[in-house]
């Protein structure tokens, strides 16, 4: 299964500004954000505050589907280090 984890801006829209995706069977894992995996030409360094969220993925889509497990970080600065997302919410 598909493991992304991401950030968005923590207000805004819900678009990841920054993406990195990796295999369930890594987790634990280690990870780092930053403007070389942002998307879209937002980039992370320029967002006051983010979301990190992680989500495992049963089909591999980047879209999240009903059955996809998810967690969040509450609001963080982006480059924050050390952080532990739950992944335990069921996505409906």
């Amino acid at each position: 299964m598909a493991l992304f984890v991401f950030a968005r801006a923590a207000e805004g829209p819900r678009m990841p500004v920054a993406i990195v995706r990796a295999q369930a069977k890594d987790l634990p894992l280690e990870f780092t954000l930053d403007d070389s995996s942002s998307m879209m030409g937002a980039k992370l360094s320029e967002q006051k505050s983010v979301i990190v969220g992680a989500r495992i993925s049963k089909s591999g889509s980047a879209t999240p589907q009903p059955g996809d497990i998810q967690g969040y970080s509450k609001p963080v600065a982006p480059g924050a280090q050390d952080l532990r997302i739950v992944i335990s919410e069921i996505t409906k």
